[in-house]
């Protein structure tokens, strides 16, 4: 079974967390920091503090130290694929130890019969996380039964359309 890490989760919810709309609407650009985004997440404060650095070493996050200090996005949701998130706290995406551009290998690579037979399949894998953003889990978050659907066009609008 392919499954994520408990961290590589967290980082997505911390993620998504960082790019949410403060109180008066606007999307945050001033910095967050780990106690904040712990309390409101529920994920423990060094947890929190554990996957923030490990996202600022991989690019997705930076940090502003002092007084008024803590983490922002570097860019916005729709811009950063789960493939990102998943690079940045496990590392390369791999299915099997031998797949193209892992750089491990195994004891049979020499004699195995479906050599190389994997990086199609981790490929794919690597496509679809790449083509969904932390933007699509924000809205995903929101169950369909919550949200408000268009209204549709009334009015002058509507006699135009008829």
């Amino acid at each position: 079974m392919l499954r994520l890490s408990k961290l590589t989760d967290y980082a997505v919810v911390v993620l998504v967390r960082l790019g949410q709309p403060d109180a008066a609407g606007d999307a945050c650009r001033d910095v967050q920091t780990s106690p904040c985004i712990a309390a409101a997440t529920g994920i423990p404060e060094p947890t929190v503090a554990k996957v923030l650095k490990t996202l600022a070493s991989g690019g997705l996050v930076g940090s502003q130290r002092g007084a008024r200090g803590g983490y922002r996005l570097l860019r916005p949701l729709d811009a950063i694929p789960i493939a990102d998130v998943i690079a940045a706290i496990d590392g390369p995406i791999a299915l099997t130890a031998c797949v193209e551009g892992s750089g491990n290998g195994c004891s049979t690579e020499s004699l195995c019969p479906v050599r190389g037979r994997w990086d199609p399949v981790n490929a794919a894998i690597q496509d679809a996380l790449g083509a969904i953003t932390l933007a699509d889990m924000q809205e995903a978050a929101i169950p369909r039964a919550f949200r408000i659907p268009a209204l549709p066009p009334s009015g002058p609008a509507l006699r135009a359309a008829e």
